[in-house]
């Protein structure tokens, strides 16, 4: 602890420059103005029914809306809440008023209310819970906030089979099919969420057993993933290792990495197993060595912004966690690292005329939806920047 501690106060003395600490300078487009303001205005036109914004169109930059039951409904809501969090951070600065920010949060949460009950998102109810796991860091007794975190735990419990030992993803004709993408790794935490809350270790005792399946049939020894594994959901066997997004069956779609990356990191975050730390490593070694030599991450063409700060935001939880293990050159690597991709994607996806904040996001690239601003891409961009001041390595 004495050591972890010497590291976090090392870190907090470099807030001047990260760059005089040895770090990569972070872009200044992190706490730009126009950061604030696009938020803050798509936050003040909140729609009546709810309304939430995905993605926006590939000329103006402008939101596309769609109704709550959408795997990405909780984004813009814990954007809201990281925005609360960034005048926690950003003391005197542009990042707006806190008391402004966590109202809009909250309103923009009810939306999702009804979902707990009713929803069609299946195991994407981890991504739903977001907003709510913000709002029990701000008060951990929030009666709606434990009440959803419960309810899309359970629903994502519901969807655990022991036979497989995964949470299926996408639901099938073929009741024989059990389809399961990496992109659940980011769903997990609602189950450690839940845990913490109830006291069921059962939550936790799936967690587990999901990733574990997932580590030995998505992750290639390389480092690379599959996108999609179909099991027999009778016996368990693994029928097929293919994609849906990425390119080929053997290639490696980024997006689906970079979330492999994050839940990795985050599994070894909650359980210190540390085969966790090390398909963590391997992951974030294929991602790194893989990324063109512009820096600019691929889907793999075009572009994807999206996938970019999904990984930034998971090599910063590598980074944390190799503190926790005293490897502090492989802590100051990662960290550099991030900060590289998000320097080099926001170079090229920095979009001041848009609504959102970024532009050459890919959606979906079989279905020709790309070149977009995206949510979730906007979210983890914020959230990588509150990240490197929390670390001292950027200043507001």
């Amino acid at each position: 602890m004495l050591a972890l501690s010497f590291v976090a106060l090392a870190l907090s003395a470099c807030s001047v420059s990260a760059a005089a600490s040895g770090f990569v300078a972070p872009p200044a487009e992190l706490f730009s103005p126009l950061v604030a303001q696009k938020v803050l205005k798509t936050a003040t036109a909140f729609p009546n029914p709810p309304q939430y914004p995905q993605y926006t169109d590939r000329v103006n930059g402008d939101w596309i809306w769609f109704t709550p039951d959408q795997w990405t409904t909780g984004f813009f809501p814990a954007t809201l809440y990281a925005m609360y969090e960034r005048t926690k951070l950003c003391t005197h600065s542009n990042a707006g008023d806190a008391s402004q920010w966590l109202s809009l949060a909250r309103t923009w949460s009810t939306g999702e209310v009804p979902l707990e009950t009713n929803t069609g998102v299946g195991h994407d109810v981890g991504f739903l819970s977001f907003p709510f796991m913000d709002e029990l860091t701000v008060t951990p007794n929030n009666e709606t906030a434990v009440q959803a975190v419960n309810a899309f735990a359970n629903h994502l419990a519901g969807r655990f089979s022991p036979i497989v030992g995964c949470t299926r993803s996408w639901d099938t004709s073929d009741p024989t099919d059990f389809q399961v993408i990496i992109d659940n790794m980011m769903n997990l935490e609602v189950l450690f969420a839940s845990e913490k809350l109830t006291g069921n270790h059962t939550l936790r005792d799936i967690a587990i057993s999901h990733a574990d399946k997932t580590m030995a049939n998505h992750i290639r020894p390389d480092g690379g993933s599959y996108h999609v594994v179909d099991y027999n959901s009778t016996t368990g066997a693994v029928i097929r290792q293919r994609t849906s997004q990425g390119y080929a069956d053997n290639s490696t779609w980024s997006r689906g990495e970079a979330w492999g990356l994050y839940g990795f990191a985050n599994m070894y975050k909650h359980t210190k197993k540390f085969d966790y730390l090390l398909t963590a490593r391997r992951i974030a070694t294929y991602f790194i060595t893989n990324i063109p030599s512009d820096g600019v991450v691929p889907c793999p063409r075009p572009a994807d912004s999206s996938a970019a700060m999904i990984a930034a935001n998971g090599l910063l939880l590598l980074a944390d966690q190799e503190l926790s293990v005293f490897n502090f050159s492989g802590s100051a690597y990662y960290t550099n690292a991030a900060i590289k991709i998000v320097r080099d994607n926001t170079k090229l996806a920095w979009a001041p005329s848009w609504q959102s904040l970024l532009s050459n996001g890919t959606v979906n690239n079989p279905q020709h939806n790309n070149l977009t601003g995206i949510v979730y891409g906007d979210h983890y961009f914020i959230t990588a920047g509150n990240e490197l001041v929390s670390r001292g390595l950027a200043s507001c």
